[in-house]
């Protein structure tokens, strides 16, 4: 029995009620699928930089000092990531969510800003992927991610 089938089968009323919650479910679906792809597309490219920070890898660090940064900046960008990212995907700690997007967020901006201010063109709106990536993790997140969705609801 199709969707249309089971509205065409009720009361007038109820039929668009019907069409209604199957139209919601839809939405609930696509934002919980765009929840899921840019979240996983944020961990893997965080994930990934992350683990070549920590293990000093050797096209990372060249990048790091065409910026201009010290090879000590690579232990902090990975351990940062390997925490963030820890959070990110570990159930509950809506607050500490917040705190890894945020972070996450001002890494990302960085990025660009430093590959934009060394001339690095093109390759400057790389981190800008990630960062809308991460604009709509954030913005699909599932309620229970959320630091007003994870408190009891105290209006009466």
């Amino acid at each position: 029995m199709s969707q249309q089938d089971y509205a065409d089968g009720l009361p007038f009323s109820a039929r668009g009620n019907a069409l209604h919650l199957n139209g919601w479910r839809r939405v609930m679906k696509l934002k919980t699928v765009t929840y899921w792809v840019t979240t996983t597309f944020v961990t893997l490219i965080l994930g990934v930089s992350g683990g070549m920070s920590i293990a000093h890898a050797a096209p990372l660090m060249k990048a790091l000092k065409h910026l201009g940064y010290p090879d000590y900046f690579a232990n902090i960008l990975g351990v940062g990531k390997a925490i963030g990212l820890a959070v990110f995907l570990a159930p509950g700690m809506p607050r500490f969510k917040e705190w890894a997007y945020a972070g996450f967020c001002i890494t990302v901006l960085s990025a660009f800003y430093s590959h934009f201010s060394s001339g690095d063109r093109l390759l400057a709106l790389e981190p800008l992927l990630t960062f809308a990536a991460l604009v709509g993790s954030y913005c699909t997140r599932p309620d229970d991610r959320k630091i007003y969705g994870s408190m009891p609801n105290t209006r009466g």
